[in-house]
């Protein structure tokens, strides 16, 4: 490919960041991707690796444009650049400001910079426990059984932990006990089913699991939040917290290969649920129709003593948000309960039909 469609495709990718920065209510992170489409350049190291990239750079792919952002954010985070943090929220700075310090945080931070860009962005948005909990109450409401979980893509495992947030879904407010994290998503649709949660176990993967309990590890995960989302940042601090203080570490596995160990044993009594957020795109093709296929298998082996259930946040061909599905077995039945935003900001439920 020539190096000017490269440079072009890597600059279109930051623009189309900045549109979904700005949709997602963050002004700051879509001025920064603005500015670095407009005036990034070869001259210095960071500015030649981005702008000759390998792969794809657009946010469906490698998504470079939050690499360097999360890069950014951790040197203001950890109070490495006083120049960079001066142009950061909660302080307003011009475009030429703002660009200056960018630039000049490249080349005094080019070594950090660089190796963090070899890292996929990696982001837990605890949000995303608004729409798994009506979910995990409907599989509830359809066993009467204590839940097994499983994450596939869990990160830290912040949303291991939904049961230990509070909630208002509408005008139903739920939590099994006090927390200092409180989610309250813009709700649409009828209330979704009132009845006693009980988690038995809880567990989850991910390639490149964070532990919550490491200073560098939730440091990293904070850097990817956008600077100007307080409230992110804040919700986040506090669950890591708590994920820290129960000692929940996420296994560092293949999804196909923990999958396959995860569903093998027999759990009596429980609902085994197989979950993941805004995860299963990023999985390989051949690893999706494995997990498939496992999945699958074990929903085959389920009996009415030893249910399976499936509950998922992933994108699909509509733009309006995620969908929310649901599949459970032994009798195999699924249904779209919902949609979400991406941020968890709203939830949109529908429900599994029948139910009141």
């Amino acid at each position: 490919m020539p190096e000017s469609v490269t440079e072009e495709t890597v600059r279109l990718a930051f623009v189309t960041q900045a549109s979904a920065c700005q949709g997602l209510g963050s002004p700051f992170t879509a001025s920064l991707c603005t500015l670095a489409a407009e005036r990034l350049t070869a001259d210095h190291p960071v500015g030649e690796k981005i702008l000759s990239w390998p792969g794809d750079p657009s946010p469906y792919g490698d998504s470079v444009p939050l690499r360097l952002a999360g890069a950014l954010h951790a040197l203001v985070l950890a109070s490495a650049d006083p120049q960079l943090a001066a142009v950061y929220p909660p302080n307003a700075a011009t475009p030429d400001d703002l660009w200056n310090a960018v630039e000049n945080a490249c080349r005094t931070h080019a070594a950090f910079i660089l190796d963090r860009l070899t890292s996929a962005p990696q982001t837990n948005e605890v949000r995303r426990s608004a729409a798994l909990l009506p979910g995990f109450l409907t599989i509830s409401s359809l066993f009467r059984k204590p839940l097994v979980l499983s994450e596939v893509g869990a990160s830290a495992g912040l949303n291991l932990y939904w049961d230990h947030y509070a909630y208002r879904l509408g005008n139903m407010p739920w939590a099994l006990q006090p927390s200092p994290v409180m989610i309250a998503p813009e709700w649409k649709g009828r209330t979704p089913p009132d009845v006693p949660v009980q988690v038995a176990s809880r567990a989850g993967c991910d390639l490149n699991p964070l532990n919550p309990a490491r200073e560098e590890d939730a440091m990293r995960l904070l850097s990817y939040l956008w600077a100007d989302q307080t409230d992110r940042l804040e919700r986040t601090r506090l669950a890591l917290a708590i994920a820290a203080a129960n000692h929940q570490t996420v296994e560092k596995a293949d999804a196909g290969d923990w999958l396959e160990q995860r569903l093998e044993p027999v759990h009596a009594d429980q609902v085994h649920v197989i979950y993941h957020t805004i995860a299963w795109q990023y999985l390989p093709k051949p690893l999706q129709e494995k997990g498939e296929a496992l999945i699958a298998a074990a929903g085959g082996r389920a009996t009415a003593d030893t249910p399976l259930a499936r509950l998922q946040m992933e994108a699909d061909d509509q733009k309006h948000g995620a969908a929310l599905t649901l599949q459970i077995w032994p009798s195999g039945e699924k249904h779209l309960i919902g949609r979400a935003d991406f941020h968890g900001r709203w939830v949109d439920w529908i429900g599994w039909p029948g139910q009141h």
